[in-house]
């Protein structure tokens, strides 16, 4: 193989050493092996090993697994018991890890049908949900009518909390004791504030609590928060007193119209003592730590609902419907749902929040050693596998779904070192139990000779090496310390002209001594090798991510760099079409780099001016409003369409200037739509409800309208020449009175004037008589 050998260049001096550089490094254990001229390392790649002639003696061991106890899924939940019934598949397998080898096996998951349902119905009881108590009271029936509709096997169960009974959270005074409404004229009669308390343990009786809730009566607390936390952590740890069954499906139901308290709130009423997790209900099924106790944390909540397998539904008021949904971001298999002000939707969110939970699955690891990396491709019902992704939704009661699960080992543990770890779906009893052992100890190293010939009766032959006594040194311990001479100085240069050892060591036995150093190690044959000087990031050697070999740094699977600061993990730039950073950027370092101009976003798939973006809302502007285009015949619609919030109108408002404009042809006319990403990492689609379509004008019209073109060009020329002439007779005029101004009259006379007698003298010349006359006639 060309490049750098990882398995020659980590110095490795024993198989085990060998066996934890590189899943592909394998050791010679064959005593003759090797040049006598040259040092053939024993640690090699397979192929190499056996090209040097060692084919027989070589120690490789590789990651196995094995299947230890693999019941079928069930189909549907028996009438008899349900602890029969199979949900995961398989249940135990056992896996023998070398480290950085991965093995992988497939967890099958299925949702039988009418699996019981144990569901616990927990209540704000503050003043102001007091319109909401009346519309519950005959809740049980009508539920109980409903989710028989989904389950023959179901039982109901009812608490209520308020907040803890101490100041500042609640009305303390000795005159509000009793009735903390004293003085409020909208409700002056209430019964004392308190923490939790649980009313009715599960029961297929529904009229009992119907009698529960008829009973009860609000409370009042100073401040707005609730403490709710409380209530369902003491549902969720206190199994038998609520009663939850091992064999059902467990629903806790959290009805408030206000926000929570939460972890350290606690401290304004001195409470400094973090919550423990444990249950604490008395005889009279109260809370009695909720005035020694903190507010339980989000993390604390998350924890024990798992373990207890219960799917917390919120349901809350519109106005605090965001702050909810944060939640169920930081506690796994948890729901929220609208709750109207005055509850009269409370059937109708609890159906929905049953089915959304049960269309859906997620698997949750617990107790995974540090060690052992996971990875998990979920394979979901349109048949696609989904790098990086554990879960599905969108599933059908009695849907199977598929995980390909691959485990990998980071290091080697101590000798006969187990590990259990558990992969279980949110939410379910069923578990998959995962026995992990290491296989880090080659075979040969069982048969270790002491004191053998081979190594000149000074040490102990194991794996094709001599491991000497104390005093003694040499390939064959052949050697005594302190014995040297100028004849073996030659054998502990690394080149001529070099220093001894590399100047780290004393030459001995033809053998280098390294000196020991305070920064780590120092080794190799010529003690030209360490574990301390290589590239380091944020002041830690090989990012924490590679160990130290000759100055360079061999990172462990899953990282690279110079420094292994560089994961090549791609999980999480896997957007959630399954594209590769939504195919607009390179995953560098397990983050997204967007090249395409525009494009943003943790997996670049936020990109307003990107030109293909129009073209995938109209897909599911399409699918969604009208089942039709490529997404609808897939049925990946509600998929790859799921962050998109879609409304339509009568006229499209064009004037965000943070929205941007498409437009696609539809049968001669053309739909227009704008959108907008927003902040949440949802888009808001906004579709006109119809096409705009044009309509062809008619031969009337067009008569018409060039008629009134000609009349209006005529009236417009005439009136440019009956302007130009106006301009012209100004003009002579003006000119006429200019000249008349200049003239110079005598006044007596009139220039005008002619008089009517006219003299005109004639010259002639006649013969009269012969004789000539020159005269005038007048």
């Amino acid at each position: 193989a060309k490049g750098l050998n990882l398995c020659t260049s980590g110095s490795a001096t024993s198989c085990e050493e060998c066996l934890l550089i590189h899943p592909k490094c394998a050791w010679c254990s064959k005593e003759e092996f090797g040049s006598t001229k040259s040092i053939t390392s024993r640690c090699d790649f397979l192929q190499n090993l056996v090209a040097n002639g060692c084919a027989g003696a070589i120690e490789n061991p590789s990651s196995s697994i094995t299947v230890v106890k693999n019941v079928p899924l069930s189909s549907k939940g028996s009438d008899q018991t349900h602890l029969d019934v199979t949900q995961i598949m398989p249940q135990k397998v056992a896996l023998n890890l070398r480290p950085g080898d991965q093995t992988s096996f497939r967890v099958q998951v299925r949702q039988v049908e009418d699996y019981p349902v144990d569901l616990y119905y927990l209540m704000d009881l503050s003043l102001s949900m007091n319109d909401d108590l009346d519309n519950i009271r005959n809740l049980g029936t009508k539920l109980a009518e409903e989710m028989r509709k989904l389950t023959s096997n179901f039982r109901l169960g009812f608490g209520s909390f308020v907040d803890k009974n101490i100041s500042p959270f609640s009305y303390t005074a000795p005159r509000y004791q009793n009735n903390p409404c004293i003085g409020y004229k909208l409700f002056p009669s209430c019964v004392p504030s308190f923490g939790f308390r649980h009313l009715l343990s599960l029961t297929d009786k529904v009229d009992r609590f119907n009698e529960e809730v008829q009973k009860q009566k609000v409370s009042r607390n100073r401040d707005a928060p609730e403490g709710g936390f409380d209530a369902i952590l003491q549902a969720a740890v206190c199994k038998e007193k609520i009663g939850w069954r091992k064999e059902a499906s467990h629903l806790l139901v959290f009805t408030t119209d206000d926000v929570p308290h939460i972890a350290l709130d606690g401290k304004l009423g001195g409470l400094v003592q973090p919550h423990d997790g444990q249950c604490h209900l008395n005889e009279a099924n109260e809370y009695s730590a909720s005035s020694q106790l903190d507010y339980p944390s989000l993390a604390l909540l998350g924890e024990k609902l798992a373990e207890n397998n219960i799917h917390l539904i919120f349901a809350v008021t519109k106005s605090h419907y965001i702050l909810y949904k944060n939640f169920t971001s930081l506690i796994p298999g948890t729901t929220v749902e609208i709750l109207h002000k005055d509850s009269k939707n409370i059937i109708e969110l609890i159906v929905k929040a049953y089915n959304s939970i049960r269309s859906k699955v997620e698997l949750t690891v617990w107790d995974s050693p540090e060690d052992v990396g996971l990875t998990f491709t979920a394979t979901c019902q349109d048949g696609l596998s989904y790098p990086g992704l554990r879960k599905c939704g969108d599933l059908k009661i009695g849907d199977t779904v598929s995980f390909e699960v691959a485990v990998e080992a980071r290091s080697c543990p101590p000798e006969d070192t187990s590990h259990t770890f558990t992969i279980k779906p949110a939410g379910f009893r069923d578990t998959l139990e995962v026995v992990v052992t290491y296989n880090c100890l080659c075979s040969c190293t069982g048969h270790a000779a002491p004191a053998s010939g081979k190594c000149s009766g000074n040490g102990t032959y194991a794996c094709g090496l001599c491991e000497c006594d104390a005093g003694y040194l040499g390939a064959r311990c052949e050697c005594e310390e302190g014995a040297s001479g100028d004849m073996h100085n030659a054998m502990c240069r690394e080149a001529e002209g070099k220093p001894l050892c590399s100047g780290r060591g004393e030459c001995s036995c033809n053998q280098c001594l390294c000196y020991e150093s305070e920064f780590g190690n120092i080794y190799g044959p010529f003690c030209e090798c360490d574990d301390f000087s290589c590239a380091r990031y944020k002041g830690v050697l090989c990012s924490g991510h590679g160990e130290c070999h000759c100055g360079e740094c061999k990172c462990h699977a899953g990282y690279i760099g110079d420094n292994c600061n560089c994961s090549t993990e791609t999980d999480g730039c896997v957007s959630s079409d399954g594209q590769m950073c939504s195919g607009r950027g390179t995953c560098v370092c397990g983050k997204c780099q967007c090249t395409e101009p525009g494009a943003f976003g943790d997996t670049c798939e936020k990109c307003p001016t990107c030109p293909g973006v129009c073209s995938t809302k109209r897909d599911c502007i399409e699918c969604k409003l009208f089942n039709s285009g490529r997404l609808a015949d897939n049925q990946t619609c509600q998929k790859h369409c799921k962050d998109e919030i879609i409304t339509t109108v009568d006229v499209l408002e064009t004037d965000d200037p943070n929205a941007i404009l498409c437009a696609y042809p539809v049968n001669n006319c053309v739909m227009k739509f704008t959108y907008l990403e927003l902040p949440s990492g949802k888009s808001n689609l906004t579709v006109l409800k119809e096409p705009e379509c044009s309509s062809a004008p008619s031969a009337v019209t067009i008569v018409l309208a060039v008629i009134g073109s000609v009349v209006l060009i005529g009236i417009i020329l005439l009136a440019l020449w009956k302007l130009l002439v106006t301009i012209h007779d100004r003009r002579e005029f003006d000119r006429f009175q200019s000249e008349r101004s200049r003239a110079r009259y005598e006044m007596a006379s009139n220039p005008l004037y002619r008089k009517p007698i006219s003299t005109h003298n004639v010259e002639f010349t006649f013969n009269k008589l012969n004789k000539s006359y020159n005269g005038t006639v007048d």
